[in-house]
């Protein structure tokens, strides 16, 4: 990050921390539905095995609900690992503990994958928005992924315009819950154009029950 963008960021974060303690008067939590009822087979997409995190990672994510699966297309051969994380509130105690989400580029790297490529992307899965599209090695296997942040009506794909909305959103809202959705492809035989399209095909059919799980 340059020094440019980190300012921008902290900026932000003072911001943030203002309205919550000067204009936000209260916790405004939508109702929802927890991933335990998102389907595990929609549009010949299953999921077979739904992963479970250790409690200490849970804590350290600050999430307060998530689904983690490997859907398979077996028709189509192909699979796409999805992650859905959402935070009923996004906040940092006096302690230090944050529920704040945390960026998938700090993640990558510390399980082995180096980020080779990354670019913004226009998406309209039900919201207009943005996502990040980011390229990932390990040796030489390849992975596409794509991610963005999903709050309160916000399809985000940069970090900056996550904390500019949550800022405004809490001032204005007094909401401050959020989701981070990321879509993990392989990459087989150099052939990013058959992930790109796994990821349009799965997408497009799991955002259609979306907002019973992420309130816009």
């Amino acid at each position: 990050m340059s020094i440019a963008k980190l300012i921008i960021a902290l900026l932000f974060v003072a911001a943030n921390s203002y309205a919550y303690n000067n204009l936000a008067t209260g916790d405004v939590i939508p109702e929802r539905e927890t991933f335990a009822s998102f389907p595990n087979d929609f549009g010949g997409w299953k999921c077979t095995n739904r992963q479970e995190m250790a409690q200490d990672v849970i804590d350290n994510l600050g999430v307060t609900d998530y689904i983690i699966c490997n859907y398979v297309n077996e028709e189509l051969d192909q699979n796409v690992a999805f992650y859905a994380g959402y935070h009923e509130r996004q906040e940092r105690s006096d302690s230090g503990k944050t529920t704040l989400i945390h960026p998938p580029e700090h993640c990558l790297p510390g399980s082995g994958w180096d980020i080779i490529e990354t670019t913004i992307v226009p998406v309209d899965f039900g919201i207009p928005g943005e996502a990040k599209r980011v390229v990932i090695a390990k040796g030489q296997a390849r992975n596409l992924v794509y991610f963005w942040y999903q709050s309160r009506g916000h399809v985000i794909g940069t970090n900056i315009d996550r904390l500019r909305h949550l800022f405004l959103d809490r001032a204005f809202r007094n909401r401050t819950d959020g989701s981070l959705l990321r879509f993990t492809m392989p990459v087989e035989r150099g052939n990013f154009e058959e992930a790109d399209e796994a990821f349009r095909r799965f997408a497009t059919l799991m955002a259609r029950g979306l907002p019973r799980f992420i309130p816009n």
